[in-house]
């Protein structure tokens, strides 16, 4: 490094994930604290494993080890690598020397991969526990607001062009749908994790049957323990020196997929922003625009699509580094290891205390959805006229065409001389409509034109949201802090 400068300063890249987006619980996740300390865990795991099952390792040397997880001297450790060129020995050193009794057990019989991937699955499953209920906070915010707003009609689009009526709620629902699938993809995805557990350098667990003099079942114990102090339910039987690499695949798979449905919901509210339907939060001292005073920029859901693009890219790596791991492995996916699982975790940590905090604060201008309403629902009324003229007994394709001809003059008054829709009007206007004058309003009441939204909304929320839910309900409280 150049002298003067300093890694952590300004003088020195840093990681905006780290910097500004992410919170601090999953940035310790992925800091090297955590990294190191669980690496001395799992030798004081490994050691308190063999010597239950018969090595020679005394009280003292395991005592010694838990003394000293947390006595870790960083600068003698990267002094050590920048000399071995080894991470794994240079800290093998620096443990043993703050454990000098037990410094010639640290890491017996293993690999590199018994600490470095056995951490690094610690880390995703703990990783995994931080977003679930953070994505279920966004979900039952959402429960809320579609539920408050099951009824408020609007119009819906379809290619962004003026379709049929739904509800606020509705189209918030679309949103909670795929969220939800996100939530049980990334349960499913913790749940299926695996422990590599210790299985030696091309996983084999050769090294352990020699330190057992060849006694198969206490190298099966060995593993079977160092696996549930980690608080694992099994283990692979299969390795080779790492885990298998599908594993990042899958874990990346479903951040990507989360990253989709985040991009896809911001999108929508930052069209419906434009629209001035709906608005994301906006702080009193918040400016929009350095130039241009009145603007309200929708700079969080920007953010969250932003960052999603990030998020949905970065399954490229873990693909590609599993194709290409030569027979029990190779190397080159350790420094893409490094950067694309930690860099994942915290965009979508970064996306979901994001989330929440627009979710908390969505605001709604019925008033502006009503008017818009009111421009299209005349002609999405005019089939309902038409039945309406036909019950009172006028004939279907007289009516149609009566209707073709004033639709096109209602459209030529908004196309070209940019008026409001007056085709009701010119119903109301016309006697050959004087059957169903008075049937009008009805026939126009926008709630009329919803079908069934309300009644998917409640069966939605009731059999298959709340339920999902569930598991979380301690944690709901929460609110969401919202970092730079």
């Amino acid at each position: 490094m150049a002298a003067g400068l300093d890694s952590g300063g300004p003088n020195s890249y840093r990681s905006p994930l780290a910097s500004r987006y992410a919170s601090q619980e999953m940035c310790f996740v992925f800091s090297d604290r955590y990294k190191f300390r669980t690496w001395r865990q799992l030798w004081l795991w490994l050691a308190e494993a063999e010597q239950t099952l018969g090595l020679p390792i005394t009280d003292e040397q395991i005592q010694e080890m838990k003394s000293n997880l947390d006595n870790i001297d960083f600068k003698m450790a990267a002094e050590e690598e920048k000399q071995l060129l080894h991470d794994v020995m240079a800290h093998v050193h620096t443990f043993g020397h703050c454990c000098p009794k037990a410094a010639g057990i640290i890491h017996l019989g293993a690999t590199s991969c018994y600490v470095g991937d056995n951490t690094d699955l610690i880390i995703l499953r703990n990783a995994l526990d931080l977003l679930l209920p953070k994505l279920a906070r966004v979900i039952s915010r959402l429960a809320d607001f579609a539920k408050e707003r099951a009824n408020l009609p609007t119009l819906g689009f379809t290619h962004f062009q003026p379709a049929q009526l739904t509800t606020v709620g509705k189209r918030c629902c679309l949103w909670i749908q795929d969220l939800c699938m996100d939530l049980q993809n990334l349960k499913r995805v913790r749940d299926d994790l695996r422990f590599r557990g210790v299985k030696g350098t091309t996983g084999t667990q050769a090294s352990f049957l020699q330190l057992f003099e060849g006694d198969d079942q206490k190298v099966e114990q060995l593993d079977k323990m160092v696996t549930e102090k980690a608080g694992f339910k099994r283990a692979f039987i299969i390795t080779g020196q790492t885990y298998t690499r599908k594993v990042d695949i899958e874990v990346l798979s479903v951040l990507a997929s989360l990253g989709a449905s985040v991009h896809k919901m911001c999108t929508d509210i930052r069209l419906l922003a434009h629209l001035k339907e709906m608005e994301e939060p906006f702080e009193k001292q918040q400016i929009g625009s350095s130039a241009m005073p009145y603007k309200r920029n929708p700079m969080r859901s920007e953010r969250c699509c932003s960052l999603a693009r990030h998020l949905m890219t970065l399954i490229m790596d873990p693909l590609q580094t599993a194709s290409v791991q030569w027979f029990e492995r190779t190397l080159d996916d350790s420094a893409n290891r490094r950067i694309c699982l930690a860099e994942a975790f915290l965009t979508a940590d970064t996306i979901l205390n994001t989330l929440q905090n627009i979710s908390e604060g969505l605001v709604v201008y019925p008033k502006v959805i009503e008017r818009r309403i009111q421009q299209e629902l005349p002609f999405m009324a005019t089939e309902n006229i038409i039945m309406a003229m036909v019950k009172a007994g006028g004939n279907r394709q007289e009516c149609h065409e009566k209707i073709r001809v004033l639709s096109q003059q209602a459209a030529t008054v908004v196309k070209q001389e940019g008026g409001d829709n007056d085709l009701i009007e010119r119903i109301q206007a016309d006697s050959y409509f004087s059957p169903i004058h008075s049937q009008l309003d009805h026939l126009l009441d926008p709630s009329s034109f919803t079908g069934r939204a309300s009644q998917q909304i409640q069966r939605f929320l009731e059999e298959e949201v709340y339920p999902l839910l569930k598991p979380y309900e301690n944690v709901m409280k929460v609110k969401a802090e919202l970092c730079l």
